[in-house]
């Protein structure tokens, strides 16, 4: 008997060891980094199952939103205990980028944790480190008894990765959105290599460009004008040329990447097919070429609709295009989509201070080189900024290996109670 109480009581404590371990704040961020929301097809369902679970147990109110089919969309509600006023949103998405598990030294959706400290996933840094920071701070605030004056609301969005039309983009032109009187929004960032946080009051719009040529299908050996892929290298020329000027500035140090105005070639359609590949002795009749602009918001976007029509594809040359602008460029009022980050933008110093008050500095504020769904809030006027609270952290969004320190992620969640208790104590800003 003497044995068996012992064997008992042993099993026990390794449950209880087993169990604890399983139920901490890198626990749960590695259990929500192993969903594959990965693109073409994310899993939606588990991973909105599984944050409505963390929800339940931290006390939250939550509704789940379909704008779309099968394209749910999480929101997360902390009532404050003045809800006359603005309400606070922190926004996140729930899908992700492709992984070519062949190029990760570990599975990409396995979230492995390794000795120094690293955990392997796609999305560990865009952006699943906020969505589950958001609550462990939450999670936190609560068992310090603390009790906010704003209403605090978390959002998990799908579709951000593939521009955001079925998730954020519907979401704030819903009424469920407007019902929800945000006052001010914080959204994703992206990592830091030193010791100070970004901050981001800005993105670049982007802009999908197809350039087509036409011309008539002659004789490789023959030497005319105006034939479609003639036109169409003059056109890349012209672009390539454009581009070099504004990576001048970038490489002089006048502006950062994102304060320029970036064209990429994505792709090149050409040729007249054949068994073993393409024809060597024709030229063929029509030349495509597909492009990525990013504009930011300084840029004079007829300027550049100008320049598209009358030096990059125009008419005179047999060409046509097509210009896919993949959400907004200015608000409702006409200005561009840019948050102000000084004393008029009464949020500011208080998001400021707060991230001091966590041991932390701003570097300066930037424009995202990319695209986050904060432009869909900037469009109705709303004050946001992209912000994740990585430092001396490599860029890998997107990249291969994509991984973030588990002393990084526990610092952030330090870094969210800050925040997020300040900005929801806020008096100042009100109807």
């Amino acid at each position: 008997m003497p044995n068996l109480r012992l064997l008992f009581i042993s099993f026990f404590l390794l449950f209880f060891w087993v169990h604890s371990q399983e139920d901490t704040p890198i626990a749960r961020f590695r259990r929500y980094l192993q969903f594959n929301t990965a693109h073409p097809n994310p899993n939606y369902a588990d991973p909105v199952s599984f944050l409505l679970s963390q929800a339940n147990a931290i006390g939250l109110k939550s509704r789940t939103l379909e704008f779309v089919p099968s394209k749910p969309l999480l929101l997360l509600t902390w009532p404050g205990s003045d809800p006359s006023l603005p309400s606070l949103l922190f926004n996140s998405h729930l899908d992700s980028v492709p992984a070519e598990p062949s190029k990760w030294i570990h599975p990409p959706f396995s979230a492995t944790l390794t000795p120094d400290g690293k955990i392997y996933a796609r999305g560990a840094q865009d952006d699943k480190c906020i969505a589950m920071q958001y609550l462990e701070a939450i999670r936190n605030l609560k068992a310090k008894g603390f009790t906010p004056l704003r209403t605090v609301h978390i959002s998990y969005v799908p579709d951000e990765e593939i521009g955001g039309v079925d998730g954020s983009e519907k979401f704030v032109q819903s009424k469920e959105f407007e019902d929800l009187n945000v006052g001010f929004v914080l959204d994703e960032g992206q990592a830091s290599t030193g010791d100070e946080f970004r901050v981001f009051y800005a993105d670049r719009s982007p802009w999908g460009l197809i350039i087509k040529a036409s011309g008539a299908p002659g004789h490789g050996s023959r030497m005319y004008d105006n034939g479609a892929m003639e036109n169409l290298m003059k056109s890349v020329e012209v672009i390539t040329k454009f581009r070099e000027s504004q990576f001048d500035v970038v490489k002089s140090g006048e502006a950062m990447n994102a304060e320029v105005i970036s064209v990429n070639p994505v792709y090149l359609k050409a040729g007249t097919p054949s068994p073993t590949g393409f024809v060597m002795n024709m030229q063929p009749s029509e030349a495509e070429a597909g492009f990525d602009l990013r504009l930011p918001p300084t840029a004079d976007p007829d300027l550049i609709k100008k320049r598209i029509a009358q030096e990059w594809a125009p008419a005179t040359r047999n060409m046509t295009y097509k210009l896919i602008q993949k959400g907004p460029i200015r608000d409702y009022q006409g200005r561009p989509l840019m948050t102000l980050t000084n004393e008029s933008n009464p949020w500011w110093p208080v998001f400021k201070q707060a991230i001091e008050a966590a041991g932390g500095k701003l570097s300066r504020p930037e424009i995202l080189a990319s695209t986050t769904d904060t432009r869909f809030m900037r469009q109705r006027g709303i004050p946001a900024l992209g912000f994740s609270p990585m430092t001396n952290t490599p860029i890998l969004l997107h990249d291969h290996n994509e991984f973030l320190k588990d002393t990084v992620y526990l610092r952030g969640i330090e870094v969210y109670e800050s925040v997020i208790s300040s900005l929801s104590s806020f008096k100042g800003e009100s109807n």
